[in-house]
């Protein structure tokens, strides 16, 4: 990484150029958003965290700093990540990304062969690391790949098809789950599954054509990163992502305790509760990649901001009184997906968009912003141990919800020029 980079903003200059729309050719675009596929593996882990808190009798506190090992990594490793980036390149990058999440998937079916408890939820632990490694390389380097593929207001649709494309993994993992559970008896069969796609990904990518602009010169370090923090327009965004990532991963972690909680589900079928939220999640995304072609950003995120509000009263109401409707909880998932899903690509291309000479900079600070995974799911277990209901953890995540609601009032003030 360094101080002075190729703006996304810039057309790439050489290999796949982009056609006139500002988006590249269909044969190249398909092997990158496998990739994107491959990154919502890391969404797993909400499911994998119910499962495996069930299969070793484990509190919520335990269960959810299952999160913390998975998205602490994005703290420690956005910026080496972003070096790496310039010397390999971000294809190169990318690949070393997909090869770490197919480890991470390989893990937890070797330890769930081996008889002992012990055994196997150290290989799981492991498994959440990985997959938490390979997705930090992963958001590091594919979301400026996207950079050479589409550019100027083009980034910020291309940015969100991408999480579309990759809320299907995060949206399809419970419910692959939850039939392995029920038809097989093991859940984890999951990984298998998503191991085999990423190999898949990792060949495709590999025979993808796309060349890159030269990697920057000059080198930076995490004060050099942080200390973008100073301008507002940066840390506004930085902080978005932050509570965007918490409210995402602590929503997948808690909806099934939720439904457990306050009516007589099992595991089994209150963990297909994340595959709600990642449904509407997958569809505002698809929606969004073409809304922001027509909205401006300002207009989008305001809208995101009262659907997160509108779930939040959802989800206060369903677990702060007794005899609510499940459907309750239902709506709060279908508005927080709807809501959260295009949050991300806002807050990145504004940022990128800012300061678009110092692109790879601003992709590993935002990349750290992810580091709300590991946050907010802590505290959410925390409190809904010492409250004795799930209410507490819904609390926390109100806290991000709010921010982001609030931000989007204020957005415009912010230096967005859209």
């Amino acid at each position: 990484m360094t101080s002075k980079s190729t703006a996304p903003a810039t057309a790439p200059q050489n290999g796949a150029q982009p056609d006139k729309l500002g988006s590249a050719p269909f044969a190249v675009l398909v092997p990158v958003m496998m990739s994107f596929f491959v990154m919502g593996f890391v969404d797993l882990v909400g499911t994998a965290s119910n499962y495996v808190q069930s299969d070793f009798g484990l509190s919520d506190s335990v269960s959810n700093i299952f999160t913390t090992m998975t998205f602490f990594w994005f703290l420690v490793l956005s910026v080496p990540a972003g070096m790496l980036m310039n010397r390999i390149g971000r294809r190169m990058t990318v690949l070393v990304a997909i090869a770490i999440t197919a480890l991470g998937c390989l893990l937890p079916v070797i330890g769930y062969l081996i008889p002992a408890a012990t055994v196997q939820l150290v290989f799981v632990v492991a498994s959440f690391c990985l997959l938490g490694i390979g997705n930090t390389f992963m958001q590091v380097s594919l979301n400026p790949l996207v950079g050479n593929l589409a550019h100027d207001e083009k980034l910020a649709g291309m940015l969100t098809f991408g999480q579309f494309v990759k809320a299907i993994a995060s949206f399809i993992a419970p419910l692959i789950a939850g039939w392995a559970a029920t038809t097989f008896g093991k859940w984890w069969l999951l990984y298998p599954i998503y191991l085999v796609c990423a190999i898949l990904a990792f060949v495709m990518l590999s025979l993808d054509d796309i060349k890159e602009n030269a990697p920057d010169a000059g080198r930076t370090s995490v004060l050099g990163c942080f200390a973008l923090l100073k301008n507002p327009v940066i840390l506004l965004c930085f902080l978005g992502i932050v509570c965007h990532v918490g409210v995402d991963v602590g929503i997948n972690a808690t909806a099934p305790k939720i439904l457990m909680e306050h009516s007589n589900m099992g595991i089994e079928v209150a963990g297909g509760a994340t595959s709600v939220y990642f449904a509407f999640r997958t569809l505002s995304c698809l929606s969004g990649s073409v809304l922001l072609q027509k909205f401006t950003r300002k207009q989008i995120l305001r809208g995101c901001g009262a659907l997160m509000a509108l779930s939040s009263l959802c989800f206060i109401l369903f677990a702060g009184f007794d005899g609510m409707p499940v459907w309750l909880a239902y709506a709060g998932l279908a508005f927080v997906g709807m809501g959260n899903a295009n949050v991300f690509s806002i807050m990145l291309t504004t940022g990128l968009l800012h300061l678009p000479e110092r692109q790879n900079e601003v992709s590993g600070l935002m990349m750290i912003g992810l580091i709300g995974g590991a946050i907010f799911p802590p505290l959410m277990g925390v409190a809904s141990d010492a409250m004795g209901m799930q209410l507490g953890a819904i609390l926390v995540m109100t806290v991000g919800v709010a921010y982001v609601a609030l931000l989007s009032i204020f957005f415009k003030s912010y230096g967005s020029t859209r």
